[in-house]
């Protein structure tokens, strides 16, 4: 397919409202919200392989290992309606690039029934549900911190606070249910005690997803890490529809130590998580012990057993570990704050497509 020439003589210029860069292949998701944006805003391009970095663009390329036409069709795929969209390889510099030329879109283009525009060089949710006015401080002070720190991070990120946000306004909405008497004393409310396992185990479930989509991040736009001894079958390849679907599972199959509780089994696992050097020893041991008061929750009913007692030894066996608003606030802000460092580390040391 031709790309226009005005989109070529761009390249190099820093971003606009009609030009994105990304020094990587994003994962679809990432790459169907920028085309929507761009579509429901002037149109405009997104040009694969190059950085932007601070008032310098760096020309790099884009590796022949990443699978950009098929990304891209099944980033259309995605929309609806699906809006014309151009792409190609091209040659700028001595380097080759991979730019998405998009037009723009009469009707509302959506992905998954959000529709994002482009707004400057930024590319901004518009469709959200009525926002209200949140009644708990807690509740208002993590949702700000999150809102307002997910100006540049991965998709993966950017996925999870998603998650977190929704929790918040379920917390907030059924306060009568899940702290009746305030943030600092646990509910004897049968069906809150149930709903609020349910939404901590959910966070702790979603930090495994996080770590999931992380890994696959990194894969994509680093293949080569890829490369190791490990063992797949003939069936396991021939069951993956493509490389990406592959590569996906994959990601997801390292996460077996970690759902089983064991972070420092996890991190030694996986050499693209432990050389970030963020999970120091004493991180490592606090999201262990979370991740098993996510286990107690999703499976003993939140009755303390012999192994919950290793890592919490003053709870007494059989009892009910109950949490107080203010105590499922702070565990879940301490994940959020582990997510945060390793998605920062991780898009620096592997370059990895920030979501905006």
């Amino acid at each position: 397919m031709s790309i226009a020439q005005d989109i070529l003589d761009q390249i190099g210029q820093p971003e606009t409202e009609r030009l994105e860069y990304k020094a990587v292949l994003p994962p679809a998701a990432t790459v169907a919200q920028l085309i929507s944006a761009f579509a429901n805003a002037k149109g405009g391009a997104i040009v694969l392989g190059v950085v932007e970095n601070g008032k310098d663009v760096l020309i790099n390329g884009l590796s022949d290992e990443f699978r950009a036409v098929q990304i891209t069709r099944k980033a259309i795929d995605l929309l609806s309606p699906q809006p014309a969209v151009k792409y190609d390889y091209v040659v700028h510099q001595g380097k080759r690039l991979f730019v998405i030329e998009v037009q723009k879109s009469d009707a509302a283009v959506l992905l998954g029934g959000k529709s994002y525009v482009r707004t400057g060089d930024r590319t901004v949710l518009t469709q959200t549900a009525p926002g209200k006015a949140i009644r708990n401080a807690g509740i208002d002070r993590l949702s700000t911190i999150f809102k307002t720190s997910r100006k540049s991070c991965t998709a993966a990120r950017a996925k999870l606070l998603d998650h977190y946000e929704s929790v918040l306004l379920i917390l907030d909405d059924l306060g009568k249910l899940l702290y009746p008497k305030g943030a600092t004393v646990p509910t004897d409310n049968a069906e809150g005690k149930m709903l609020l396992r349910i939404l901590f185990s959910s966070c702790a479930d979603n930090f495994e997803i996080f770590m999931s989509d992380l890994l696959y991040e990194i894969y994509l736009a680093k293949p080569e890490t890829l490369k190791s001894n490990a063992q797949v079958t003939v069936k396991e390849v021939l069951d993956c529809t493509d490389m990406q679907e592959f590569i996906g599972r994959y990601a997801k199959s390292k996460l077996k130590k970690l759902q089983r509780g064991s972070v420092k089994g996890f991190i030694a696992d996986n050499k693209q998580i432990k050389s970030l050097g963020v999970f120091d020893a004493a991180t490592q041991e606090e999201i262990e012990k979370l991740l098993q008061i996510r286990h107690l929750y999703a499976h003993q009913n939140g009755l303390v057993d012999e192994r919950f007692r290793e890592y919490f030894p003053g709870a007494n066996l059989n009892d009910e570990f109950r949490m107080t608003l203010d105590e499922f606030l702070a565990r879940v802000e301490y994940l959020a704050q582990a997510i945060e460092a390793v998605d920062a580390a991780a898009r620096n040391d592997y370059q990895l497509a920030s979501y905006s």
